[in-house]
This record gives C-alpha cells, sequence and structure tokens, in this order.
C-alpha cells in the first residue's frame, strides 16, 4: 500500500543552503524522499562531491552537499575551528535535510567518509545508510613524505609547545588524481587562490591534529555503526591505503558493510578515471536503502539522537 507523502512543513519551506558554497539538487519521482547527505573532505570543498551529486539526482534522489566549519575560506579560518565543529556541520546539515525526506544516507569523501561515520555513530535512528569513500584515518599513502607519518607523533606535541600554526604539509603530485588533464585543470584551480573552487593547496598542520583527533574517536567505536556501509576505496590511493578501508570492514561489526576496490584511480575518486563506477555503485547502494534491501529503517526528522561515547567535548 503507497503512503502519502507528508504536506510541506515550515522548515521546507525555508532555504536549504546556509553558504554560497553548499548545494541541493532536488528529487522526483519515487526517490525523491531519499536524501543523501554528501561530506567533503579536510581543506577540501562542497565542489569536489558536484560530480558524485549529479549522478545521485539522475536517479532522482535529494541530494544536499554540505560545507564544514572553517573551509572555503583562508587558512586562518580554518585554524580556527576543530574537529567538533566540522562535525557539528554535518549535523546541522543532516537536521536541516531531514524534514524533506524519509530516509537520510550520510556519504563523505577522504575526512568526509570519517565524518559520516561520525554521524552514523552519534545518531543510528536517524542513519539508514553509510557511503565511505576513499576514507582517511592515516596519511600513509605511497606519495605521502615520511614527515606527514612521523606527524602522528609530533604533531600533538608541537601544538602543546605552541609550535607550527602557520606550517602546511603541502599538496604533492600527484594530488590524489590519476588523470592527467584533470589534474593539471584542478591544481591550476588550488595554486589560483580560490580556495571554494579546488580547496587551500596545503593542510595546515594544526588541523591535521584535529583530524587525528577525530579518527581515533571514529577508530575506536566503529562497532557502534548499525547503518549498512559502502566502502569504495582505489588500490593505489596515494593519500591512504585500502588498509583504511579494511579498517571499517573490521571494525563495522554490527551492520554489513560492501567494499569496492578500484584499479584506476588515486585519492579523489569522485572526480579521477573511476567517477563512473563511483556513481553507480553508490546509485546503487542507495537506491538498495530506498527499497529497504537493509532492512533500513525511516528516519523521522524529531528522532532524539542516540547517547554515544562520541559526543563532542567542549572546547577548551
Amino acid at each position: 500500500m503507497s503512503v502519502p507523502y507528508p504536506p510541506p512543513t515550515a522548515a521546507m519551506a525555508e532555504p536549504l543552503c546556509v553558504t554560497p558554497h553548499e548545494f541541493l539538487l532536488e528529487g522526483r519521482g519515487a526517490n525523491a524522499r531519499t536524501g543523501v547527505l554528501l561530506v567533503h573532505g579536510l581543506t577540501g570543498t562542497p565542489n569536489e562531491m558536484r560530480v558524485l551529486a549529479k549522478g545521485l539526482h539522475k536517479q532522482g534522489f535529494t541530494v544536499y552537499a554540505v560545507q564544514l566549519a572553517g573551509h572555503c575560506g583562508t587558512q586562518d579560518d580554518l585554524l580556527a575551528t576543530r574537529w567538533q565543529d566540522w562535525y557539528a556541520s554535518v549535523e546541522a546539515g543532516a537536521d536541516r535535510l531531514l524534514p524533506r525526506v524519509d530516509r537520510l544516507v550520510v556519504g563523505g569523501l577522504s575526512m568526509g567518509a570519517v565524518l559520516s561515520l561520525a554521524l552514523a555513530q552519534r545518531r543510528p535512528q536517524q542513519v539508514a545508510g553509510v557511503c565511505a569513500l576513499s576514507t582517511i584515518f592515516r596519511y600513509d599513502g605511497w606519495s605521502m613524505p615520511f614527515y606527514t607519518r612521523a606527524g602522528t607523533f609530533l604533531l600533538p606535541l608541537f601544538k602543546a609547545l605552541g609550535i607550527g600554526r602557520n606550517r602546511c604539509f603541502m599538496e604533492q603530485p600527484p594530488y590524489g588524481i590519476k588523470d592527467e588533464t584533470l589534474r593539471r585543470r584542478i591544481v591550476a584551480q588550488m595554486q589560483s587562490g580560490d580556495s571554494a573552487a579546488a580547496g587551500l593547496p596545503g593542510n595546515p598542520w594544526w588541523s591535521v591534529i584535529e583530524m587525528q583527533r577525530l579518527s581515533s574517536h571514529v577508530l575506536g567505536h566503529l562497532g557502534d555503526v548499525r547503518a549498512p556501509c559502502l566502502v569504495v576505496h582505489a588500490r593505489e590511493d596515494d593519500v591512504s591505503t585500502p588498509s583504511n578501508a579494511e579498517d571499517i570492514v573490521r571494525g563495522v561489526t554490527h551492520a554489513p558493510v560492501e567494499l569496492v576496490m578500484l584499479d584506476n584511480s588515486y585519492h579523489m575518486i569522485t572526480i579521477d578515471r573511476d567517477r563512473r563506477t563511483v556513481i553507480a555503485r553508490t546509485a546503487d547502494f542507495v537506491q538498495r536503502i530506498a527499497q529497504g534491501d537493509f532492512g533500513a529503517r525511516a528516519a523521522p526528522a524529531a528522532t532524539a539522537p542516540a547517547p554515544s561515547s562520541l559526543q563532542a567535548p567542549a572546547h577548551g
């Protein structure tokens, strides 16, 4: 028996996007009531999710790409935020999208994948599925210089001593992109100074510390994820090795996990050579969520978040 859609609410009548860089693609047809919240990575922008968003929208899904706090601006803007602020942006985006849809799938690229898992851990009654793309818990890919790995131990000490606030790990070739023509275009955008188009050209040390703290929280509580997960990773990922994806496969023990490995991309799989495969596999996963093939729950906007050890501590 078909269920009639609820009448429009005041929340649905209000603009959903809260910055000029976010975007909403309104769904249509039977899939319109399945919402996909897309989350970009550290120093990235919602724009890096646009190709995937358009692919999902063609299937009728409602897609909203959120902007993380401190992003699409200057390095100082980013340094003024912590991982709790980035996660709060994801929660706020979910709260704005939920009144428009019956079920919510959250998906992210790189650190956005980690934040997507965090939302699933924090709000198991609201998240019906997770798409973790090029997940990065560690900067351990083949193009990463040694000091980015050593930074796992040294950077927290530097921050405690007040050292290196304005220092960055600068992006290095191949910049996460295997396709050389696309790489040249993206690098030109990064070097143009327009951070809203392609993100910042480097990762500030202190922001990397915040990402490490976020990763530690999420890794420690993967068992709290109750939503089906699609994990997509490139075998030749130059930024984060497939071991990051394997952590999810091993750690999520109370929900089905699908692992897809790609053979013709580096880290930025939403725009690189395997992007059509990423779109197709993600769309298929979201479609099965919409059809209830995983036993996915509808997520009413009034559902209260479940308590979790991922609760963000107060800033200090």
